[in-house]
């Protein structure tokens, strides 16, 4: 059986005062989780998330990480320096790093090659966009930026990755993907994970859904039997939505 997963994404929210208030308040709400909780945030709250969630169920995740260990890359940030600041969790391959800042296949594959080596664990992102489903090619393309991004990883590392999928077109647009569509494609990405890495690192594998989970659709999409946790933006800024979300297992 494979432990469910439930990380936050804030993207450019919650300055650290917003964010150890936000954390504070969620510690006693998801302290009896079945899943496993993460929340990944700005680089200026890593200090002040940590701190508030010291000794609690919860773990500190970052949004992206750079492949190189140091260098001239002006407002990046190496694996090294996410450890050294407790991070556990990073996000890689997010549809708006693909779309707003350039992202590509292999820059993710690169980055996901630098954070596994360094020991943090990836939640890697794929997806489609509209235009993409509407012509047919949604399989096709999830099941290419799976195996690209996990490309030199061996078996065992590729099985204790994270993936979440996010069809591009349900990400704050208020739409979502049916819970069938949600699982069925979540089961081409396991497939392929198979094909490549065994069926053994195939039913290892955690993949998530990231496209607007909330309170609301949290307890059809988690009943699917291909899906294993969510990556939860807008819902993750609030503590009570958040703990709905995580805690969906119960009544």
């Amino acid at each position: 059986m494979r432990k469910a997963i439930i990380a936050g994404n804030w993207k450019m929210n919650k300055t650290p005062d917003e964010a150890k208030a936000l954390v504070t308040e969620l510690k006693p709400l998801v302290k009896d989780a079945a899943c496993d909780v993460v929340v990944c945030v700005p680089a200026v709250d890593f200090a002040a998330v940590k701190e508030a969630a010291e000794g609690s169920n919860i773990h500190l995740g970052a949004e992206n990480v750079h492949w190189a260990k140091s260098g001239a890359f002006t407002g990046e940030l190496s694996a090294d320096m996410l450890k050294a600041c407790g991070v556990e969790y990073v996000i890689i391959g997010h549809s708006e790093r693909r779309q707003y800042f350039g992202e590509t296949d292999k820059t993710v594959n690169k980055r996901v090659l630098a954070a596994v080596e360094a020991g943090l664990k990836v939640i890697l992102c794929v997806g489609e966009n509209k235009e993409e489903r509407e012509a047919g090619y949604t399989d096709a393309l999830v099941e290419y930026q799976t195996l690209i991004a996990l490309n030199g990883l061996t078996e065992e590392q590729a099985s204790n990755l994270v993936i979440a999928y996010e069809p591009v077109w349900a990400i704050g647009t208020g739409l979502t993907a049916t819970d069938e569509q949600a699982n069925e494609t979540i089961g081409v990405i396991r497939k392929a994970v198979a094909r490549k890495y065994g069926a053994k690192a195939g039913d290892a594998i955690r993949i998530q859904y990231g496209g607007s989970m909330n309170p609301k659709n949290v307890k059809g999409l988690m009943a699917q039997p291909e899906i294993d946790g969510g990556l939860i933006g807008g819902a993750s800024l609030k503590a009570p939505d958040f703990s709905l979300v995580v805690n969906y297992d119960k009544d």
